[in-house]
């Protein structure tokens, strides 16, 4: 890899500033959600055992650099606590005297969490003068947020180029199994990519047809391939005004060599609600007064055959209406012969972005992929072959 880790630094009785996504959902001044808190737990206690001093840079919402006492970083301070085992020590901002003081009273020991960095205009502008300011208060910078790394930020990617840094055990980990996914993956290689529309991923599979084996499109997306064809899709959710973009994305794969799954059955209703009425016909049977909601038992067993010849998995949206049942059906089964593969050792599955994650969870198949991101528009990002300016400092 061409960034260094936790392991290639000497961190004894240094002040150790560790980026990190605490960007936690919060409900009546609680943490309800700490998955990202528990994410960062390795690369502090690393830290901590190493004799390091961490000190935690976050951002907390959108306070579009003006100090926004509810969206102050003392809220999250009980669920670090929790996660720690210790006390979280906290200061009013992340530069000047309080920081300043904050970091000068630190004991081995200690974990110090700084103020909201989105409190200061100068983050989300990639200041010079900010990340100097931050950089002033260590002796090295650990970037924990790959969440946050398509930002160029002062505090992700400003600071980065002032002090020794490196990758923490999450960025480490994220950046192992992306790279193993898409950079060097064992072949051959499948991307599934779901979702309501092609306009929002077209740089997605784009970047997808020249690097994949097979690339399975499912959700809204499969219907403006589908309309592609000239096949009527109803009054399903369609983008006909992407035809000719969905076209173009065809020849581009076919060029590749890369083969284009899409659903040659379909679950069909004529309301969007759970439990409603609907029936299974082929891809081009839909009823004129109906809408496609999921891909049907024939298209899912197509994806299992083709998971089953594959070596590597990146998993991108899903292939259904999964938020009802029973237009979860399609996700629930391929996400399950996924999980079957990978439990086997037959296949490296890589999943990620905000929907992908709910719809693995609500299948029951999150826990036996190889890899789940957390990452959202940094892993979308990352998939479409983007330089991400957070990982790029790291290599400087």
């Amino acid at each position: 890899m061409p960034w260094k880790t936790l392991d290639d630094m000497d961190l004894a009785g240094k002040v150790v500033l560790v980026r990190v996504d605490i960007n936690v959902p919060v409900e009546d001044g609680r943490v309800t959600d700490a998955t990202r808190i528990e994410r960062i737990k390795p690369t502090v206690d690393d830290i901590l055992k190493a004799g390091g001093k961490p000190v935690l840079l976050a951002h907390f919402g959108r306070p579009k650099g003006k100090v926004v006492p509810e969206m102050s970083l003392k809220i999250t301070l009980p669920a670090l606590e929790e996660a720690f085992g210790r006390g979280v020590i906290f200061a009013d901002d992340c530069i000047g005297l309080p920081a300043k003081q904050a970091v000068a009273a630190l004991s081995e020991g200690d974990i110090l969490l700084l103020e909201n960095t989105r409190f200061h205009e100068g983050e989300e502008k990639n200041d010079p003068a900010l990340a100097a300011a931050m950089a002033a208060l260590g002796d090295i910078y650990v970037n924990d947020a790959f969440s946050a790394a398509h930002r160029a930020h002062a505090s992700t990617e400003g600071i980065a180029k002032l002090l020794p840094s490196c990758a923490g055990r999450l960025m480490e980990a994220e950046l192992t199994a992306l790279e193993g996914a898409l950079g060097n993956p064992a072949r051959p290689l499948v991307a599934v990519v779901g979702g309501a529309k092609v306009s929002t991923k077209l740089d997605l599979l784009g970047n997808l047809v020249g690097k994949v084996d097979f690339l399975v499109i499912g959700g809204g997306m499969a219907n403006t391939f589908l309309a592609a064809q000239g096949i009527n899709v109803g009054k399903s959710l369609c983008e006909h005004d992407m035809v000719g973009t969905a076209r173009d994305i065809k020849d581009k794969a076919d060029a590749a060599g890369c083969r284009i799954v899409l659903p040659v059955d379909v679950v069909v209703a004529r309301e969007f609600r759970a439990g409603a009425v609907n029936e299974t016909v082929a891809a081009d049977a839909c009823p004129a007064d109906a809408m496609i909601l999921d891909a049907g038992p024939k298209s899912v067993e197509m994806i299992e055959e083709v998971f089953a010849k594959c070596k590597t998995l990146i998993w991108n949206g899903p292939l259904g209406a999964f938020e009802i049942d029973p237009f979860d059906a399609a996700t629930n089964a391929a996400a399950a012969k996924a999980a079957e593969l990978t439990e086997a050792g037959l296949l490296v599955s890589v999943a990620g972005g905000g929907d992908t994650v709910a719809a693995l969870n609500g299948a029951g198949a999150a826990e036996k992929f190889s890899y789940i991101s957390t990452a959202g528009g940094a892993f979308l990002e990352w998939m479409e072959g983007k330089t991400l300016p957070g990982v790029a400092a790291l290599q400087d």
